[in-house]
């Protein structure tokens, strides 16, 4: 008896729907918001891309000290070229790959009248993986020597050249990656925060205070960023440590950028504001910093975690541009921006162009996050 008494009453294509149903109940359980997000982004093959790229580079920039061959502060042959790797020697093919040692050959640049350096081919090195170097402390607290890669007799491996000091270039901007990431996680932490609240506020209350903070809204809109960081950094003595001049870096970028995000939270809560169940919410007697946090801001957060994603390449590039200029961090310790000064001669970037390459790192982070946010920004649509 049981269900056969409303078969007359259910369609073929409900039938067929009943039939395919698994056998733990009648009906699949409902599918979470995430999860509906999720299986949405998977199809997503930039979206993929982008959180493959991101996932390595936070894990690079996690365990950079294994992941480096060599000592970013040992210096060795200024201007080296990269060192080549290849699968031949002079006895023909060889299933590992091994790198060869760059040397001094005696001759001079006719241009910068700089030694030539060139491969040494008669003494080749094999490249292996979990390799002894230089000591460091794994996530700063457990003492080793073990790298990712490297050669078996522990010489510095240069995969993309020295700078004019002979340090490594891919070392360093494996190190860097940790400065450059720090003032971007931190700045767009500040932005998110600063800006949500604001535009929730502003957007659900209104009236005066709406004013009041749209006008301050618009003072930072109008201040001309570059030239108040140039104004700024004048300030801060050329002896200040580098954590004055990177909580400088941090403040300024998000004080400057804060507003934009601002505004634009602010539009989605005018129109969520007056949906029937915020409404409904508001006629129940239910408090408004209730109604904020579970009603508005569930339906912002999907439009703030995107602009997370685009707001960490801006700041990125915002700190490769100051590092350039000299504005951001300061030696002892890396970023990108800093590496990038060394390109401000036009000769010397001629004469030794792969200097130039910590522009491939600041360029993968970007095209990572921005590939990264395009997925979500289909996916987290819940319209």
């Amino acid at each position: 008896m049981g269900d056969d008494i409303f078969a007359p009453f259910v369609k073929q294509e409900d039938a067929a729907y009943l039939d395919a149903a698994p056998a733990s109940g009648r009906f699949a359980k409902n599918e979470g918001y995430l999860l509906l997000a999720w299986r949405k982004f998977r199809r997503s093959i930039t979206g993929m891309i982008g959180l493959t790229l991101v996932t390595l580079l936070l894990l690079m920039t996690i365990f950079a000290d294994f992941v480096v061959p060599s000592d970013p502060k040992e210096p060795t042959l200024a201007f080296a070229p990269p060192d080549p790797i290849s699968f031949f020697n002079k006895e023909g093919f060889t299933l590992r790959p091994q790198t060869f040692a760059v040397t001094e050959s005696g001759e001079l640049d006719p241009v910068t009248f700089q030694p030539l350096n060139g491969p040494d081919y008669d003494h080749p090195r094999p490249i292996k993986f979990f390799v002894q170097g230089y000591a460091y402390r794994a996530l700063g607290l457990i003492p080793s020597t073990t790298h990712l890669f490297g050669t078996d007799d522990g010489q510095p491996f240069h995969i993309l050249g020295t700078d004019k000091f002979g340090l490594d270039i891919f070392s360093r901007g494996i190190i860097g990656s940790r400065i450059s990431l720090t003032i971007a996680l931190i700045t767009v932490t500040f932005i998110t925060i600063v800006g949500t609240l604001v535009g929730l506020t502003s957007g659900y209350y209104g009236g005066v205070f709406d004013r009041w903070s749209q006008r301050i809204v618009d003072i930072f809109f109008a201040l001309p960023q570059l030239p108040l960081y140039l104004a700024l950094a004048a300030l801060i003595p050329a002896t200040a440590p580098s954590s004055v001049f990177l909580a400088f870096v941090v403040c300024v970028m998000a004080a400057l950028n804060w507003a934009a995000l601002s505004r634009e939270v602010r539009g989605k809560t005018l129109a969520l504001a007056r949906i029937e169940y915020v409404r409904a919410a508001e006629a129940v007697g239910v408090t408004d910093r209730r109604i904020i946090l579970r009603h508005i801001l569930p339906n912002v957060i999907s439009h703030v975690i995107v602009s997370i994603t685009t707001w960490i390449p801006q700041i990125v590039l915002i700190e490769s541009f100051l590092g350039f200029l000299g504005f951001a961090v300061k030696p002892p310790l890396i970023s990108w921006g800093m590496m990038l000064q060394d390109c401000a001669n036009f000769s010397v970037l001629g004469s030794y162009p792969w200097i130039l390459s910590p522009v491939a790192f600041v360029l993968i982070t970007v095209f990572s996050f921005n590939a990264l946010g395009d997925g979500l920004r289909d996916a987290v649509d819940p319209y």
